[in-house]
């Protein structure tokens, strides 16, 4: 079966960090791998940088088309390209998947979609391929969310699935646009994955919602065999690096015993677990020469952590930053900013970021994604009801402060960061630190992120009344335990 796997344009970038990340589609790679294996022929479009949906829809002529929408604020994208895929191809099954999509599939089971892939897409695509050659009814397979007759919403059984079941992503789909996948001045960057899934429990977190607070793994020998194949930038994708040690230092020595060494590398952990485990690090570092970590540190208080079920404590949040540092990683960092906060919990986490000096750290929005319980408590409150506004840069609730006094605030954190242009690092410092053939990019993307530190950009959009019948009800889909 010739299958049509799509990666939207996201419309809404106008706040956040988005600009200076633009990654490959690596879920749709491990799923056109699968379709490959199984003897079925996938081609991958991404269509941030790709021709037109009709021009591929002509060429492919697919019988089966495949969307990713992994974020909640794409949602209106994915359906309105779900739409187009309808109008120019009318036989053809739509199939919907991604982490958005599994995590709160409701919103994107209209009458323009087929089915949406509650699970992992390399298990299911292929099953779904078979299924329809065979004539077989989707209710058949597993791991599906489908749209009955009266517009309710049901869900097929789901089965077990190992990671290494799959071979190595199909990079190759992907190659006429390599040179577009960047990170911050890093580019271009491959996207890699060791494991899928985290065990901890952070309120505004989907991602332990959906996948159970279970964590998967691929083998080091795939995992190896995965870095070995791609280029000298590298983002790992896991939600948490390093969660199992005794594998994290089996995985480091093997690289090392190969020869493997990037010249840049990111990840993302926890303070906590870094803290607690610095022999990690140490085993790590050779593996490339600038290696930077991530972390969600989310509040400086530890009354703020409680209230996220963070898990961790301010002190280990030091801890983590002073063994990351002493070990001779970068360190980025995001806190989330509660629209309930009042000027003197804007001053603490000022306070934290000159103590610790956290310049190079990102500022979110608290914000109720769909798929998670907090979701469900917040949705009596939600003054907007615009899928693009779940962007963690808009205020769903009215804040406590007021809309112009907080986001003055607001915006005054983002100008104690380094992308402030005209106060922590000039646009020439940024520019004498990247390779020449990356720096329209970052240019572009600095200049974009300026709207950050201006209070009106944020007020204009809060004042915008909207309504979404699609969030104002209750889809009767449950979370998957």
């Amino acid at each position: 079966m010739r299958v049509l796997l799509l990666r939207p344009v996201p419309a809404n970038e106008r706040f956040g960090l988005g600009p200076f990340f633009r990654v490959e589609p690596l879920g749709m790679e491990y799923i056109a791998a699968a379709l490959d294996s199984c003897g079925h022929r996938a081609t991958l479009v991404d269509l941030r940088f790709g021709r037109s949906l009709k021009y591929y829809i002509s060429r492919v002529r697919p019988g089966l088309v495949g969307i990713a929408a992994m974020h909640a604020l794409e949602t209106d994208e994915v359906r309105a390209l779900a739409a187009q895929v309808r109008r120019l191809a009318p036989g053809v099954p739509v199939v919907i998947g991604g982490h958005t999509a599994a995590a709160y599939p409701g919103p994107f089971l209209s009458a323009d979609v087929s089915a949406v892939v509650l699970d992992d897409g390399e298990r299911v695509m292929p099953q779904i391929c078979d299924a329809l050659e065979r004539g077989c009814p989707l209710a058949s397979v597993p791991g599906l969310a489908l749209r009955g007759p009266d517009g309710e919403e049901t869900r097929t059984g789901t089965d077990g699935y190992v990671l290494d079941d799959v071979p190595l992503p199909a990079r190759h789909h992907v190659s006429p646009w390599r040179r577009q996948y960047a990170c911050l001045a890093h580019r271009p960057v491959w996207l890699i994955e060791t494991a899928r899934g985290c065990p901890f429990r952070c309120s505004f977190c989907s991602i332990w919602q959906l996948h159970g607070r279970t964590v998967r793994e691929r083998s080091v020998d795939s995992v190896v065999a995965d870095f070995e194949t791609v280029g000298d930038h590298v983002f790992v994708a896991d939600d948490l690096f390093w969660h199992h040690p005794s594998r994290s230092m089996a995985l480091a020595a093997e690289l090392v015993r190969r020869g493997v060494r990037k010249q840049w590398i990111l990840v993302q952990s926890r303070v906590d677990l870094v803290a607690h485990q610095p022999e990690l690090l140490e085993a790590w570092r050779p593996v490339a020469r600038e290696f930077d970590i991530f972390f969600g540190l989310e509040a400086a208080t530890d009354e703020g952590l409680r209230e996220l079920s963070k898990d961790a404590t301010v002190v280990e949040s030091a801890a983590g930053i002073d063994v990351a540092r002493r070990h001779g990683y970068g360190v980025t960092g995001n806190f989330v900013i509660d629209p309930a906060w009042r000027e003197a919990d804007f001053g603490r986490l000022w306070a934290f970021v000159e103590k610790h000096k956290l310049f190079q750290a990102g500022f979110t929005i608290l914000t109720p994604l769909p798929g998670t319980s907090y979701f469900e408590q917040m949705r009596p409150v939600l003054r907007t009801h615009r899928w693009s506004d779940f962007d963690m840069h808009h205020a769903l609730w009215e804040p406590a402060l007021g809309a112009e006094r907080f986001f003055e605030l607001y915006c005054e954190t983002w100008r104690r960061s380094i992308l402030n242009l005209g106060g922590r690092k000039s646009v020439w410092q940024w520019l004498r630190e990247t390779d020449f053939r990356n720096a329209p990019f970052l240019l572009r993307a600095l200049l974009r992120s300026q709207r950050m530190m201006n209070p009106s950009h944020y007020l204009r959009e809060h004042a915008i009344p909207s309504y979404r019948p699609d969030l104002e009800t209750r889809h009767t889909s449950t979370l998957r335990s």
